[in-house]
């Protein structure tokens, strides 16, 4: 019982520090302004703009840290306070979702593999929990072998994903200062705010992985019985 209770506990714990450490991140330093004063959208458009990439366009979002790149509309969206605001936050985040549009346009592989399980990860991650708790309560382990193939399918996007983020801050620190958007003092800043955005990635990843292990070894200690 003890175990089960650790193991909740840090399914909770986990997400919570990643998703508080981003917050706490985010809200300190879109208090300091970057050094050339440029919006979010500014930066984006710069960064855009010099890779050649003047078809995709920038759009205001609502929300806090809404931000995002669509590949189907080749659109970088930026959450109100990162479209117009100067902070290094802003620069740092609107830099990143431009690395997601460079890596489509150089179609990036963790990337196209990535679109190509949305829709398996999302019918899997709908799925799993029905059927493993159907096989459960029917002591059906086919049933808890489906859910968990299923399951496997959205714990393999999670990870794809890992990769696909760290590229994306690697690709935004390299333009932030070959253009010159960031001065040598500000790149610490600039890391702390995408380290700090990567954390909520590896705790999804921790935490999926967790749960998949978890009733694979439920499967099979039931198929053992």
């Amino acid at each position: 019982m003890l175990g089960y209770l650790i193991y909740f506990a840090l399914l909770m714990i986990i997400p919570l520090w990643a998703q508080s450490k981003v917050k706490n991140t985010y809200k300190k330093y879109s208090k300091v302004m970057n050094s050339n004063m440029v919006t979010g959208a500014q930066v984006a458009r710069k960064i855009l703009d010099d890779n050649g990439l003047y078809h995709v366009t920038i759009e205001e979002t609502k929300g806090t840290l809404s931000d995002h790149y669509d590949p189907r509309k080749k659109t970088v969206r930026l959450s109100t306070d990162n479209f117009h605001g100067y902070s290094a936050a802003a620069a740092a985040i609107a830099a990143h979702e431009v690395g997601h549009a460079i890596q489509d346009a150089e179609s990036y592989a963790f990337l196209r593999f990535r679109h190509s399980l949305v829709p398996i990860a999302g019918f899997g991650d709908k799925m799993s929990f029905i059927f493993i708790i159907a096989g459960i309560f029917l002591q059906a382990t086919n049933l808890i072998l489906i859910g968990v193939i299923f399951m496997s399918f959205a714990v393999l996007f999670q990870l794809v994903t890992l990769p696909v983020e760290f590229d994306a801050s690697n690709r935004a620190m390299n333009q932030l200062v070959s253009s010159g958007i960031i001065r040598n003092n500000e790149e610490r800043q600039t890391k702390k705010v995408l380290n700090a955005a990567a954390l909520t990635y590896v705790a999804a990843a921790l935490v999926a992985v967790a749960e998949l292990i978890r009733f694979a070894s439920m499967f099979l200690l039931a198929n053992d019985e």
